[in-house]
């Protein structure tokens, strides 16, 4: 499977729930980020996970956050942020009309 999004592209985290391993941390699901990085393609570590192959290869990205998008009464400078590496399948397209709030 090839990158979908590019590096600079604005990236929302899906907001799911399933059960069992998950590698997205919870705290940023439904949290829109930056594009930083996008580091290659890799086996799903869920269906790893399951003891199964993790094919195919998902693309995995480096998502740069804005602290105060993870945690709003972040405190500290405005412009801080934080990098965490999301696979493919949890990330769609920001569309800013739908957001709430």
């Amino acid at each position: 499977m090839s990158a979908r999004f590019a590096i600079g592209d604005t990236v929302r985290i899906a907001e799911r729930y399933p059960p069992g391993h998950i590698r997205t941390p919870y705290y940023i699901r439904g949290k829109t980020g930056v594009v930083a990085d996008v580091l290659g393609a890799f086996p799903n570590p869920e269906e790893r996970a399951k003891a199964r192959d993790g094919l195919p290869e998902l693309p995995l990205y480096r998502i740069r956050f804005r602290q105060t998008e993870a945690w709003p009464d972040y405190d500290g400078d405005p412009g801080d942020t934080l990098d965490m590496e999301i696979y493919h399948h949890w990330l769609e397209p920001d569309k800013p009309a739908e957001r709430s709030g």
